[in-house]
Formats: C-alpha cells, structure tokens, sequence
C-alpha cells in the first residue's frame, strides 16, 4: 500500500520531539475511564492482570502499552475511552510486572512477548460475544502487536479485523542505540526496581551488581533481559523480537503511524519498502508527533492518535 500522507499538525507551544512526547506523559489527565479488573492464569502458572471497559458492544479493542507502562497511563485511557465513545468496547492488558504486583515467574515481559497477547484475545473471545476485534498498540505493545500479526498469520483469529499502532521501534537494535540516556535512565530505574523485587524472590538468579553502572539499553537486554527470557544475548534478542521482519506476512489492515521527529526511533524504524510491498499494511509519517505523543489540543484533551485509530479501525474514512 501506497505510504498515507499525513494530517497531523501539533500545536505551536509543542515545537520538537522531545516536548511532544514529555508534555503528555508528564500533564496529561483523562476523565471518566472506570475499569473491571480481571486476572488470568498463565500456562506457566503466572498471572496477567486486564481491565476491561466493558459498554455492551459486539466489537472490542485490545489495547497493549508502552514499555514500563500499563493501563493506567493517559495514553490507553484517552484511547479506551475514545472507542468506547464510538460504541466499542475496550481491554487493556498489563505486562507481567505491571499492573502494581510482581508477577510470580522469573520472567516478566519483553518486547516480542506475543504469546501473552494471544492469551489475552483468546480469552476475551471466550468470555464475549465479540464478532469484530481491534488492536491498538503503543510503542513496545506496538512491537508485541506487530510480531503477533506476522509471526503466524495463519493463526491469527479471524475476528481480528485491522490493527493500529503508533511510536513503534520496529527494529529494536537501532532503536536500543539510538534513545538518548536521558530516557534510557528513567526506564532502567523502574527496570531495576523490578529486578531488585526479582533478586528477593529468586536471590540465586538475580544478580545486581554493579547494576547502577548500566546506561544503555543494549547492556541491560545482554545481562537480564535476554538470558531471563531465553534468548543467548542481546543480539539474538532483538534479532527474534524485532516485528519489521514480519511486517510483510501481516494479513490484516494494518496501519503503523511513527512521526519523523521520535527521538527514540532510529532511521530503521520507518518501514518504507515493507509498506509499499504488503497491501494490507499502511504508513503513515508525520513531521511531528514525538513518542506517544501526538497533541492536538491539550486543553480539550484532543490527540490525534486517539482519532486517527478510530478512523482507521472503525473505517470511517
């Protein structure tokens, strides 16, 4: 499919990349998102916890965070309450890790953590009469949400109809290196934080030492996060994570929306070929959007993503 122009304008006070995306995650409120809680066991014996926002409809959203994140953030409720505005109905599923309590494994999430989404749409499809789902995913969730689609898309359940997903470091060995240290301090605090609740818990396979010394996050996927979660090292991690390489197998509309100007996002991480190649999946580039960002109108809680999804998703254009 041909490469989608793009509308996005943000406002004049948001001037670069970095502002876009930090004024939204620091400010931003939204208003009248009441979730149902839900806790589903793993097959591993672990748990994720879901919450639902639930208005009677026959179609569902599936929405998966950012990294660090989860469903609480302003970003999923804006979404969630944005489709559930148009008559859908909404589930937002927490890693493991977060949702405010340690899950019980060893292992947590990564970014190519596609067999818990599948857990996730699977057992809303048992749980609901849903003829039609969505996905909506944001930067990693936009990774997970990808990978999904393309791993295996003659596994895909064919209630799911398109997909959309924004901010996406669809090649994560680029976009390790190219995040400033900046953001990378921040993640790796809360990352530490969960492995030092890990150390108490499985203190013969957790070792922190020195762990203040990390910086960046290459360093941090080559000690935990690839041997925790099998991979032989960082490398082969963002080699079998990375969902620019199922991009092409996608069979559902699906479009992918990554502003030029997101400082985590390296020049890989525009899929222009891939695009081009699968008619079922669409690009769109705006100048301006920053990570997870993309305001239109702080005052009146107007984001762009929140209704270029909903346009997109529910065909309306």
């Amino acid at each position: 499919m041909p490469l989608l122009p793009s509308k996005y304008k943000p406002p004049f006070y948001l001037f670069n990349g970095h502002i876009q995306t930090i004024i939204p995650s620091l400010f931003r409120q939204v208003a009248g998102v009441y979730y149902e809680r839900e806790r589903l066991t793993t097959p591993d014996e672990d748990f994720i916890d879901v919450d639902w926002s639930k208005i009677g409809s026959s179609e569902l959203v599936v929405l998966s965070h950012g990294l660090e994140g989860d469903t609480g953030r302003p970003y999923i409720q804006g979404m969630v309450k944005a489709f559930n505005s148009h008559g859908v109905d909404a589930l937002a599923w927490n890693y493991r890790s977060c949702s405010g309590e340690p899950n019980k494994l060893l292992r947590s999430y990564h970014l190519g953590a596609s067999d818990d989404l599948d857990l996730v749409v699977r057992h809303a499809l048992r749980s609901g009469s849903y003829e039609t789902v969505y996905l909506v995913g944001f930067s990693a969730g936009g990774n997970i949400s990808l990978k999904y689609l393309g791993e295996a898309p003659e596994l895909v359940p064919q209630e799911i109809k398109r997909a959309a997903v924004f901010s996406v470091p669809v090649d994560l060995k680029s976009s390790a290196k190219k995040i400033s240290r900046i953001y990378t301090q921040r993640f790796l605090k809360t990352l530490g934080q969960k492995l030092e609740q890990k150390r108490q818990m499985y203190p013969d396979q957790v070792d922190l030492t020195n762990y203040s010394n990390f910086w960046s996050f290459p360093e941090f996927d080559d000690r935990f996060t690839a041997p925790i979660h099998g991979f032989k090292n960082a490398e082969d991690y963002y080699t079998q994570v990375s969902s620019k390489q199922f991009l092409l197998n996608i069979k559902v509309p699906t479009l992918l929306v990554n502003a030029k100007n997101d400082p985590f996002l390296s020049k890989k991480c525009y899929p222009t070929e891939e695009a081009e190649q699968n008619p079922y999946f669409y690009l769109e580039m705006p100048q301006d959007g920053g990570h997870v960002g993309f305001v239109e109108d702080m005052r009146n809680d107007i984001y762009y993503s929140e209704a270029r999804a909903v346009r997109f998703l529910l065909e309306e254009e």
